[in-house]
């Protein structure tokens, strides 16, 4: 099996049993915190993420699959990549995008490989119910590939792995058919505290505890109304996603390359102004994330995080910012979205 996912450019594939009953008790806490947010998909399936045959009746193993992701131009120097990302931080008018959005929509990647990983094990099986999830379902994902031996869960709430950091996607297969189940790792995060320490707007509330209302993956994706004002002038110019967490963290000096070219950056998404960013039509917004992840936001959302990021480079770079920046936003305030205009008019009050 190891081969067959390694053809189709996954890096590794383990087997976890369905019985995840010791992970019900944190994630009804999680839930009930309210620490999901506007994520109203994660309560509303509740311990079915913890229970993989009520989701899929008739499931008796899980196979996890890992897919590398760093794009093929990442700098081959340990720590290198990592400091590199970080130095976008100093050029506060240009938006980042999170490292693992600069591709193809990795749902679309995994989930047609995964598919046909299932159908080749298929083929050598009398029969094989089969079901495969990319972050598309109410899976328990991370957990589920903890027990199947691809890595230990960080401080962060994500899965690190010591050859490959985290820099990774996270795929399932639900199968009818008993496989024996592959052997969890050690976790190795000792003391280490840097992706607590380092998160922007403090969203990792203790070690392994994420107030996802903070996180600025949430903030800029999959929350849609306006941004908490007291976490705006926090997000700097990250404009999708913040990968901030896994820049810091000593374990991704070994995350690898992806075998595919399918993550490789897309021009224009890596190092944009972003007055050129804000500038983009609906049309054009939609023409120039076909395929991408960030389409799904929308162009409102996507004003609205960039309006954001203008706000903040206005305060940090003083009147040298005021040219482009002003102007473009100044053209945005009377956008038909209520989203928008109070997010431009607060970045112009900045």
């Amino acid at each position: 099996m190891q081969t067959w996912a390694r053809e189709l450019g996954f890096s590794q594939v383990g087997i976890a049993g369905v019985d995840l009953s010791s992970a019900e008790a944190g994630l009804s806490a999680w839930l009930a915190a309210g620490f999901h947010g506007d994520m109203q998909y994660m309560a509303a399936h509740g311990l079915k993420r913890a229970r993989p045959a009520e989701l899929i009746p008739g499931t008796v193993s899980v196979i996890t699959a890992r897919m590398d992701y760093l794009p093929s131009s990442t700098p081959a120097a340990p720590g290198e990549w990592q400091a590199l990302e970080f130095s976008r931080l100093q050029r506060p008018t240009e938006g980042i995008v999170s490292v693992y959005a600069r591709g193809r929509d990795y749902h679309k990647v995994m989930r047609a490989r995964l598919q046909t990983l299932s159908e080749r094990i298929a083929a050598h099986v009398e029969t094989l119910g089969h079901r495969a999830f990319t972050d598309s379902a109410p899976v328990l994902e991370a957990e589920l590939a903890a027990r199947s031996g691809q890595g230990w869960r960080g401080k962060h709430t994500l899965l690190l792995n010591r050859e490959a950091g985290s820099m990774f996607f996270l795929g399932e297969i639900y199968v009818d058919i008993a496989l024996p189940p592959s052997e969890p790792v050690t976790p190795h995060c000792g003391s280490c505290s840097a992706c607590i320490d380092v998160c922007p707007t403090q969203a990792i509330i203790a070690p392994y505890k994420l107030d996802a209302r903070r996180c600025i993956s949430y903030l800029t994706i999959e929350h849609a109304g306006p941004i908490p004002l007291e976490l705006r002038p926090l997000m700097g110019n990250r404009i999708y996603g913040c990968d901030d967490c896994q820049l810091i963290c000593p374990w991704n000096k070994f995350a690898q390359r992806s075998a595919l070219p399918d993550f490789d950056e897309r021009q224009g998404l890596t190092g944009q102004q972003l007055v050129t960013l804000f500038g983009w039509t609906e049309a054009e917004f939609l023409r120039l994330t076909e395929g991408s992840p960030i389409r799904r936001i929308g162009h409102a959302r996507w004003l609205r995080n960039i309006a954001v990021a203008m706000g903040n480079a206005l305060r940090a770079s003083g009147p040298a910012a005021d040219d482009p920046l002003r102007p473009a936003l100044q053209a945005r305030a009377h956008h038909p979205s209520e989203l928008v205009r109070e997010h431009v008019e607060w970045a112009l009050a900045q």
